[in-house]
């Protein structure tokens, strides 16, 4: 997902920058006043930026300029919202662009679009859209589309800045976003169980914590949990 440095015309990398600015800023006042609120959601707001970080520098080779991996989004957007992740994903590309020139400085705005603010917004309305039918099916699914959008945005992005020669940007976008259908529908997968586990393990361990948060609810049994 990352799109290398300067791989975007100037104009495009100024344009999702300038996109993506106003998501940012709310995320930074909504994450501030939390934290202000309840400093005892640090150390969970840190795991789940290091459950971010992790994931999604795992990354794969895939379209030219740009490569496939797990992006770690889904956890923090259902645990935190997603203005929270908008701040906490803009940090990971961030720190990836400058210590693993993973990324880039020049296309940061456009990668935070797409996997800071597009997909932690996706999946946490997958979440809530799943929620009725118990905790971990709806977290799978948070995680699973938060995965899937980042690369479809991705796609659009790429299939903008480069159209295809006969077919316009719907040719290049199909042939994009084929191409990151091979490694990202498993990658996806995988990921969506992945969190499904974690969560499974902070229901048992910091049971406190989710229900204070809103993840559980108290007074109700997860039955299809």
């Amino acid at each position: 997902m990352h799109i290398a440095e300067g791989h975007l015309p100037l104009s495009h990398a100024v344009a999702w920058s300038v996109a993506a600015a106003p998501f940012l800023v709310h995320g930074a006042v909504t994450l501030n006043r939390r934290l202000k609120d309840s400093p005892e959601d640090r150390l969970l707001l840190g795991a789940s930026g290091a459950f971010c970080f992790v994931l999604s520098a795992l990354k794969i080779p895939s379209v030219t300029g740009s490569s496939s991996h797990p992006t770690g989004t889904g956890l923090g957007a259902v645990l935190f919202r997603p203005p929270a992740m908008a701040v906490l994903g803009t940090v990971t590309l961030l720190f990836q662009a400058l210590l693993l020139a993973h990324g880039g400085l020049t296309t940061l705005g456009a990668n935070v679009f797409s996997m800071a603010i597009a997909g932690p917004w996706a999946g946490f309305a997958a979440y809530l859209s799943m929620r009725r039918f118990g905790l971990l099916p709806a977290v799978f699914a948070g995680a699973f589309v938060a995965d899937l959008t980042t690369y479809c945005v991705t796609s659009v992005q790429l299939a903008l800045a480069f159209p295809d020669a006969e077919s316009g940007v719907a040719g290049a976008l199909a042939k994009f976003g084929g191409i990151f259908a091979v490694t990202q529908i498993p990658l996806a997968v995988s990921e969506g169980l992945l969190t499904v586990l974690l969560v499974r393990l902070l229901r048992t361990s910091a049971a406190a914590d989710l229900i204070r948060l809103g993840v559980l609810r108290p007074a109700r049994t997860e039955a299809a949990a």
